[in-house]
C-alpha cells in the first residue's frame, strides 16, 4: 500500500473514531475564508529566529562532561524551534534535555533542527540533517502551521508517515507532540476558531494513529495552554499566537514522561481524574479520545495476545509522570495505563 493510501485511511479512521467534522455549507465557506485572510492580518509573522540551545546541557549535580551524553533531537516547527522565548533555556528543547538529564542521572546534547513554520513536509529533511548526531531519541511538534496554511490532512499525515519510517528505519525512538488546538488562539474570531479547533484536533487524532502504526508514542498537545485565552494569558508571548517560555514549559512538562519512557527510564501512570479504565480500545478512537485530553499519550497495546482486532489496531490512552514526580502520589502505579 503506498504512503498515500496509508494515509487517506488513516484520516478516515480518524474522523471515524472521533466522529468526524461534517460537511460545511457554500455560504459557511465564504464566511470562515474571509475570517482567514482577517485572523493572517492579526497575527504577525515570525520577526526573528528563536535563542539557538543547541549542545550539552545538564541537571544540577550531573557531570556535563561524563558518561556520554545521550542525544536528544528536536523536529518540527516553531513549537519545537521555541519561537516566542528570549533565553536559550527557555526554549522546550533545553526544557526537556534538562529534565531529562534529570531523570537519566547524566547530560544530554541537544540537537534542534526544527524551523520556524515548518509543515510536515519539512520533517525528513530535517530528520536528514541529524542522522549523523546518532539520536537516541526525537521529538516531533508539529501540525499547527498544516492547519494554518490549509494542507489537507491526509498529506499532512503521508509526510509524517514517511518521516517517522525514516527515524524507525534508523533505530531512533520518537515522541510526537500532535496538533495543538488552535482553537484556543485569541487572534482567531468565530466561527473560524471553531472550524481551526475542529481540523486541529482532526490532524491530532490523525497524527496519533500514525504514530502508534509506526512503533512510537503520540502526547496529545491538545489545549495545554488552557481552554480560555483570557485565563491564560502568561502563556502565550507577544504575538498571541506562540506560547510563552510559560507556555513552552507546560508543554515540555506534558512531553517527558513519554521521552523518558521511550528510552526505557522508569515512570509512573496515574488516574486522570475520574478515568480509570485500563481496557484498550481501537487506536482511531484512541487518538480520538487523546485529542481532547492535553498530556495523554497514545501507545500500542494487546488484547488477549493481539495486537489488533475487527476495528484495527489496540492502543492504550495513557498519563505519565516521571517517577520522581510521582513518589509521593498514593494513587501512583509503575508501568500501569490509566485513562479512560
Amino acid at each position: 500500500m503506498s504512503r498515500a493510501s496509508r494515509a487517506r485511511r488513516i484520516v478516515t479512521a480518524a474522523a471515524f473514531g472521533g466522529g468526524g467534522i461534517g460537511a460545511l455549507g457554500a455560504a459557511a465557506i465564504g464566511v470562515l475564508y474571509g475570517e482567514t485572510k482577517l485572523a493572517r492580518r492579526r497575527i504577525p509573522a515570525a520577526g526573528s529566529e528563536p535563542p539557538k540551545a543547541d549542545g550539552v546541557w545538564a541537571a544540577p549535580g550531573i557531570d556535563r562532561a561524563r558518561p556520554k551524553p545521550l542525544v536528544l533531537a528536536m523536529l518540527g516547527d516553531s513549537s519545537a524551534a521555541g519561537y516566542g522565548t528570549h533565553a536559550e533555556d527557555e526554549t522546550p528543547g533545553a526544557r526537556l534535555a534538562v529534565g531529562l538529564s534529570s531523570l537519566a542521572r547524566r547530560p544530554v546534547r541537544l540537537v534542534n533542527a526544527a524551523v520556524v513554520g515548518a509543515v510536515s513536509e519539512a520533517l525528513v529533511a530535517q530528520i536528514e540533517r541529524v542522522l549523523d548526531d546518532e539520536p537516541d531519541v526525537a521529538v516531533v511538534m508539529i501540525g499547527a502551521n498544516d492547519v494554518t496554511h490549509r494542507v489537507s490532512a491526509s498529506i499532512s499525515v503521508r509526510h509524517l508517515t514517511a518521516a517517522l519510517d525514516l527515524l524507525a528505519g534508523n533505530d531512533i525512538p520518537f515522541v510526537v507532540g500532535t496538533c495543538p488546538d488552535l482553537g484556543t488562539i485569541r487572534p482567531i474570531a468565530q466561527p473560524l476558531r471553531w472550524l481551526a479547533r475542529r481540523l486541529s484536533r482532526t490532524l491530532a487524532a490523525s497524527q496519533a494513529v500514525a504514530v502508534v502504526a509506526a512503533g512510537g508514542r503520540a502526547v496529545s498537545l491538545g489545549d495545554v495552554l488552557g481552554p480560555e485565552f483570557a485565563a491564560q494569558r502568561e502563556y502565550f508571548s507577544e504575538d498571541q499566537f506562540h506560547p510563552s517560555a510559560a507556555g513552552y514549559a507546560r508543554a515540555a512538562e506534558v512531553i517527558l514522561p513519554s521521552v523518558a519512557a521511550a528510552l526505557g527510564l522508569s515512570t509512573v501512570s496515574r488516574p486522570a481524574g475520574p478515568f480509570t479504565s485500563t481496557k484498550a480500545r481501537p487506536v482511531a478512537q484512541a487518538a480520538a479520545r487523546a485529542a481532547s485530553r492535553p498530556g495523554t499519550e497514545v501507545a500500542a497495546a494487546e488484547v488477549r495476545g493481539k495486537s489488533a482486532g475487527q476495528r484495527g489496531p489496540w492502543a492504550r490512552l495513557i498519563r505519565r509522570a516521571s517517577s520522581s514526580a510521582a513518589d509521593s502520589s498514593p494513587d501512583a502505579t509503575e508501568d500501569v495505563e490509566l485513562l479512560d
